[in-house]
């Protein structure tokens, strides 16, 4: 089946895009064996360097088998692939796309290649590609992915002239693919060249200012200024008591949300969320520690507590999944449930972003949360080896403002797609 494409409208290529682009015919650098892209969000690192893998591969081979992996097969064909098709295209290739076999051919020139997709989503992943004989490896995301799997697909390239491909944005600064392959180019006999926003020339000032708005702390030296740096200290340093706090709302809410991060023997935190003026205030707070008071509550009188607290107002519940107990008190009360996606890195970045563009603001009632904006930090032995976490102390109030934020503000473009399914 022909892939069905659209034109590919280039703007002219950066200096790095255009050695990223010939580095395999350049006498200075052909000679490496892999590539190393790094640096800071939408550098265009995955465009210019699929394209580039292609062309080499037709290039160099002919009826080869080669493989390219994305964090899952569903993120590289949405990242990856559909724009690549576009690009090769335009250039006169010819691609035809094996679905079910997750694989796709090229075709020019009496040269045909066959592109295998992979996802390294976890350790299981290494798996998939046994068995493979590859002439080239194309790993988007990498640092993402777990090293077994990585280690497994570097170990398929046994075909003359083959090279690795990687792009990614950093992580930390003992991450398993920084020790092994950043700190050893010359080790592993591979080029690095190192991106930032600026070297994208698709970007316009506006755009990249925003993107700078959107990321504070870790984040921002990471995904912005590209550096492999640590988290440490707290997490939402970029919290402004003085831009971010205020006695109440301009006007009245026209939408209501409550979180609720549900504990039996952690304290089970409550809060509501008002929609006023493309703001989301956080309005009130309820904390109740059962380790601390004279009593644990079930899930009944919980149920009570929030019936207070929500009154009369229409609110639907943002809620962790593994609450099952609780969950179904709260349908039988006909409360309307939304399971949260406890994704926390994640959840984290899209609450700093919130917090920096305005998007969420505070009420000044709601002490134990402003207690744990405070308190709230990286565990510092977990970054020493390699992972984010966060310590899991005071964090209830955290989870909770967490969940409201990745369910109703990252995922609002998609509810007004999909007939206003949040609202």
């Amino acid at each position: 089946m022909k892939l069905k494409t659209n034109v590919f409208h280039f703007t002219p290529f950066s200096k790095k895009q255009l050695q990223v682009l010939t580095w395999w015919v350049n006498p200075s650098t052909k000679d490496s064996e892999a590539i190393i892209c790094d640096g800071s969000v939408r550098a265009g690192k995955t465009v210019i360097m699929s394209l580039s893998y292609v062309m080499w591969a037709m290039h160099t081979f002919n009826g080869q088998q080669l493989g390219m992996a994305g964090k899952t097969i569903g993120s590289f064909r949405r990242n990856v692939l559909r724009p690549l098709k576009q690009m090769l295209a335009g250039r006169g290739y010819k691609v035809i796309d094996h679905r079910t076999d997750n694989m796709f051919e090229v075709v020019k020139n009496g040269k045909a290649n066959y592109f295998f997709i992979f996802g390294g989503k976890d350790e299981a992943s290494q798996d998939l590609v046994q068995g493979l004989t590859a002439a080239g490896f194309f790993f988007d995301e990498v640092a993402l992915m777990p090293q077994s799997f990585v280690n497994q697909a570097t170990a398929r390239v046994s075909v003359s002239g083959g090279k690795y491909w990687f792009n990614m944005n950093p992580e930390g600064p003992y991450h398993w693919f920084k020790l092994n392959w950043i700190d050893d180019l010359k080790g592993k006999r591979a080029l690095r060249i190192h991106f930032r926003m600026e070297d994208n020339p698709s970007l316009s000032e506006d755009v990249i200012g925003r993107y700078k708005r959107n990321y504070s702390g870790v984040f921002y030296q990471r995904y912005i200024l590209g550096l492999w740096v640590m988290s440490e200290g707290v997490i939402y340093d970029n919290f402004n008591r003085e831009t971010m706090v205020v006695s109440e709302p301009p006007g009245r809410c026209t939408k209501y949300y409550v979180s609720v991060d549900y504990g039996t023997q952690n304290p089970t935190v409550f809060l509501l969320w008002g929609f006023y003026n493309g703001v989301w205030y956080c309005l009130k707070e309820y904390y109740y520690d059962g380790r601390h008071s004279a009593r644990q509550k079930t899930d009944d009188q919980y149920a009570n507590d929030l019936d207070e607290f929500v009154g009369n107002i229409n609110a639907r519940i943002i809620i962790d999944p593994s609450a099952a107990s609780f969950i179904a008190v709260l349908r039988n009360r006909h409360y309307r449930i939304i399971r949260a996606d406890n994704d926390v890195l994640n959840g984290i970045r899209e609450t700093q972003s919130a917090m920096n563009n305005g998007l969420i603001k505070f009420t000044d009632n709601l002490p134990n949360l402003f207690k744990e904006l405070a308190s709230y930090i990286w565990d510092d032995k977990a970054s020493s080896n390699g992972e984010d976490k966060v310590i899991k102390e005071h964090d209830h109030a955290m989870d909770s403002m967490r969940y409201f934020v990745y369910m109703v503000l990252r995922h609002n473009n998609k509810a007004k797609v999909i007939k206003n399914k949040y609202f």
